[in-house]
């Protein structure tokens, strides 16, 4: 091991793995010189016992020990240890051969050189591969992350909803890009997710993203990702979704929202798999189970030259219609429960339960808001009790059986009641409000803005 002093601060830790001594010698100096901290082996055994004990950021492997001086066999069966280790590894010989190469490669090795070396080819190889190793923990540890959130419950008790249970045990496991319809808020994401978990892809991240929120001069950088330079605000480098997706599950929230001028970009990874980087003009390679969401009727998009058909054509191989909530009577009990349990906890509150008027009250209840609707309803009364049940006083809701009749106003004054109302039921969150009006968040504002209503901006 080289005789630098023992604190000074390392940019990485190499194993160099040789039985000849000058070879050692002369990659320690080269490599120290770099800022690179280099440990030892002469032999197989060793390599493997060092490798175990300081968790190396970089393997140089020779390919032929004392055992064996040609084949580059030694050097293989070392590599394959090495790859149990996650260890990336970089092979070297004096005996070296394409077919050699190209077998090791195809064991796991990350790049393969010659000795004698051309040193600036061997540092830039060496660089290259630290930078894309450190890249690739921190791409796993947010994958990680993303597949570890929390999963919400999927209630199916309703017959309508058994049967798309059913639909989705059988077609989960395929790789299909499934496309799925519905009202706002009746769970879209939701099954989205419960796919995903039940697809061979449940170990891999769950990527979501909301198309309609993303700008039209950022969609090849939201989705494709883009390096550094790459246009003036471009500070860093940035990974895409579909990088992030990458063997996992890559879900589009309101499709429907695509401008007619980005969907050709989205077609041509759908149907070639492949996309560039922005600033890069590496191909890369697409390895992910696509789902999509929308509350718009896509045809009539396709009818009105505002969504392509071909594009329609990819999202759809499989379709799935969640009912809205008012037609899925049977599952608004479990649903309620779930959100009290939900939302007793997040408050801190003992466990309430529902009274028999409540729950019918919640029956009757028309939702134009679906189930979110329902969770802000819930999350309001859960707020307002002041006794271990809930009343229909907390719920705070008009059903049809004693709703007013319309009473015939100015359209302005009415859209203002409208706004006014979907802002309390969502608590005042914009977005939701906007979502349960059918409007995009812009309009909302510039209402809100209007009949000069007060909102959290």
């Amino acid at each position: 091991m080289s005789p630098i002093a023992n604190n000074l601060t390392y940019s990485a830790t190499i194993l160099v793995a040789d039985d000849d001594d000058d070879i050692r010698l002369a990659l320690e100096l080269l490599l120290t010189n770099q800022g690179y901290r280099v440990i030892e082996a002469v032999d197989g055994k060793e390599t493997i016992i060092q490798a175990n004990r300081h968790s190396p950021s970089l393997v140089l492997l020779d390919m032929n020990f004392s055992r064996d001086t040609t084949s580059g066999q030694e050097g293989l069966d070392i590599l394959q240890q090495l790859q149990q280790l996650q260890i990336p590894v970089i092979l070297m010989t004096a005996w070296g051969s394409v077919e050699l190469a190209v077998t090791g490669l195809k064991q796991g090795a990350c790049d393969f050189f010659e000795k004698p070396w051309h040193k600036d080819k061997l540092l830039n190889a060496i660089a290259q591969q630290l930078k894309h190793s450190k890249l690739e923990q921190q791409n796993s540890g947010f994958k990680q992350l993303l597949s570890q959130a929390p999963h919400s419950d999927w209630i199916c008790q309703s017959q309508s909803m058994q049967a798309i249970e059913s639909l989705v045990q059988q077609i989960a496991p395929t790789d299909a890009n499934i496309l799925i319809l519905g009202e706002n808020g009746t769970g879209k994401s939701q099954l989205a997710q419960r796919i995903h978990r039940l697809s061979t892809r449940a170990e891999q991240a769950f990527i979501s993203v909301n198309m309609a929120a993303i700008p039209d001069n950022l969609f090849e950088s939201e989705l494709f990702g883009h390096q550094k330079g790459a246009f003036t605000d471009a500070k860093q480098n940035r990974i895409g979704r579909f990088q992030l997706a990458d063997q996992g599950t890559l879900f589009f929230d309101e499709i429907g929202s695509l401008p007619i001028n980005l969907q050709p970009k989205l077609l041509r990874v759908l149907e070639t798999g492949q996309y560039e980087v922005l600033g890069n003009s590496q191909t890369f390679q697409s390895n992910v189970r696509l789902i999509s969401a929308t509350n718009a009727n896509l045809q009539d998009l396709v009818t009105q030259q505002l969504f392509r058909q071909d594009l329609l054509y990819r999202l759809n191989t499989l379709v799935i219609t969640l009912p809205p909530l008012r037609e899925r009577i049977d599952d608004v009990a479990p649903l309620a429960n779930g959100f009290i349990s939900k939302f007793c906890q997040k408050y801190q509150k003992p466990m309430l339960t529902l009274s028999a008027t409540a729950l019918t009250q919640l029956k009757q209840h028309q939702w134009p808001g679906n189930i979110r609707e329902l969770s802000h309803v819930i999350e309001r009364a859960v707020l307002l009790a002041t006794t271990n049940e809930i009343t229909e006083a907390q719920l705070q809701l008009i059903t049809s059986t004693n709703a007013p009749s319309v009473v015939l106003q100015p359209l302005e004054q009415a859209e203002k009641q409208l706004v006014e109302k979907a802002m309390a039921v969502t608590d005042g969150q914009v977005v939701e409000a906007a979502k349960l009006l059918e409007i995009s968040r812009n309009a909302l504002y510039r209402r809100l803005e209007k009949f000069e209503i007060k909102h959290e901006s």
